[in-house]
């Protein structure tokens, strides 16, 4: 079974033909550009759409191992916002005017992606609403306070506000939350393989040569505009990686980032029973978990809810499982039931997986090869709908060789310390993984977990990494 018959939101934008759209051809020979960008999600379509906005004569070679958007970008949970839940990681790492330097950034591309929907006439489902944080257990409450102290601190009170178990129901009625915190960041959700579908159609009427069914070798870090394809090389003066999680395997990436799967299931449709609970504006919702959970509503009625850190790859490769996992759809179907008893009763109409890309410090980042004409983004770590907009402007400019205020961000060639080397990325961080969901599963029941787990589970912060 493919990744477009079990995600539901690629079945779903593929059934219209303004999503489905014309197939490409592979690449067949050798090719010449001058800019080739490699993977055709989120990272990829936005970098080459920026590139026909700031040079609408440039020559761009987009290269795709699938179809466009059949990876996370179509697969995620459709979670438009910024950087506002980082505010203190951001803070911490570069400083109360760089954070508020990236936060002003995060705002301008939630603000792109909305304009360039309604701009190209693209109905992806947006709503408009701020996102909800909730403790659904009690060893959650008030792990937001030091998202309150650092939007105090950066002057931004206003965007955050935090909601009793009363307050929480009146959003959404869960016998589950225990209270929570609302985060105004200008963004809502939306169906994220119909962005991505469109982007690519959009990238095509632009004059963009996108090649899909073209995976490419891992390019030599030292290799200089040249990228190796089993139909043919293509050469440029300028590359672009964008191929985020499956990065991890590649060399001089294996220490950069590492690849964790989510899953999401999505039920049927019961617009009666969500108008019960109260939930019917459109607004998200993630819990406190290390290993997360993240859910939302469908304008038919539907709720999808993901689950986070189920899996770890710590080699980098990635196998099946991380696109169908019973154990890991079981996940989040247990969890639509205990939050929603209401919903026990609503047919499943799919689950899915996916990888996603995480970054030591659990923020994106873009970086440049030594030779400095190979440009590349990683460690959305789950969060990549609105920054790859921002990203992708990132990359053009890059690409281009031009310098303005995108490429001056903090997070533009700042490079997070490396993740540790093997066996300790592989065999300990699979240990560290089993704990942190054994320890957020105790938790959830009401138990305290035991030390050993407790130890495991706390070792990544204790050295300085971020894994949920």
């Amino acid at each position: 079974m493919t990744i477009s018959e079990t995600c539901w939101w690629l079945r779903e934008a593929l059934e219209h033909p303004e999503f489905r759209g014309e197939p490409t051809a592979p690449v067949t020979r050798d090719l010449t550009a001058d800019v080739a960008i490699v993977g055709g999600g989120y990272t990829g379509l936005w970098t080459a759409w920026h590139l026909k906005r700031l040079d609408p004569g440039v020559d761009v070679v987009l290269l795709e191992r699938d179809e466009c958007g059949f990876g996370p970008s179509g697969r995620n949970g459709g979670f438009l916002n910024g950087f506002y839940e980082h505010m203190p990681a951001l803070r911490e790492r570069y400083g109360d005017d760089g954070a508020r330097t990236v936060l002003a950034a995060g705002d301008d591309a939630v603000a792109g992606v909305v304009a360039w929907m309604s701009e190209h006439g693209v109905d992806a489902w947006y709503r408009p609403a701020p996102s909800l944080g909730v403790a659904s257990s009690r060893s959650q409450v008030g792990a937001w306070d030091d998202l309150v102290e650092a939007a105090r601190g950066l002057g931004l009170e206003d965007r955050i506000s935090v909601l009793d178990r009363d307050a929480v129901a009146r959003v959404c009625a869960s016998p589950s939350f225990e209270a929570g915190f609302v985060l105004r960041d200008g963004g809502g959700t939306l169906q994220p393989a119909r962005l991505a579908r469109a982007l690519r159609q959009a990238c095509l009427d632009a004059g963009v040569r996108i090649h899909e069914g073209t995976p490419v070798r891992p390019p030599d870090p030292g290799t200089v505009g040249r990228i190796e394809t089993a139909g043919g090389v293509v050469r440029a003066r300028a590359v672009v990686l964008g191929a985020n999680a499956w990065m991890a395997a590649w060399p001089g990436f294996r220490r950069r980032i590492v690849a964790r799967a989510t899953y999401i299931a999505v039920t049927e449709p019961a617009p009666d029973r969500l108008a019960d609970l109260g939930w019917t504006d459109g607004t998200g919702i993630y819990d406190l978990r290390s290993s997360l959970r993240y859910l939302r509503t469908t304008p038919d009625g539907r709720i999808a809810l993901g689950v986070g850190g189920q899996r770890g790859s710590w080699t980098g490769r990635i196998d099946d499982r991380f696109d169908t996992d019973e154990a890991g759809v079981g996940h989040a179907v247990r969890a639509i039931h205990r939050f929603f008893p209401g919903f026990r009763g609503v047919p499943i109409a799919a689950g899915w997986g996916g990888p996603i890309d995480v970054s030591p410090t659990h923020e994106p980042y873009v970086g440049t090869l030594p030779h400095g004409r190979t440009h590349y983004a990683l460690g959305y770590t789950g969060n990549g709908v609105g920054p790859t907009h921002l990203l992708g402007r990132v990359l053009a400019a890059k690409a281009l060789g031009l310098e303005n205020d995108d490429t001056r961000l903090p997070l533009v060639g700042d490079e997070p310390r490396p993740w540790p080397l093997q066996p300790f990325r592989g065999a300990g961080a699979s240990l560290v993984n089993a704990a942190v969901v054994r320890r957020d599963d105790a938790l959830d029941a009401g138990r305290r977990p035991d030390v050993l787990t407790r130890l495991v589970a706390g070792l990544p912060d204790r050295f300085g990494y971020h894994i949920g």
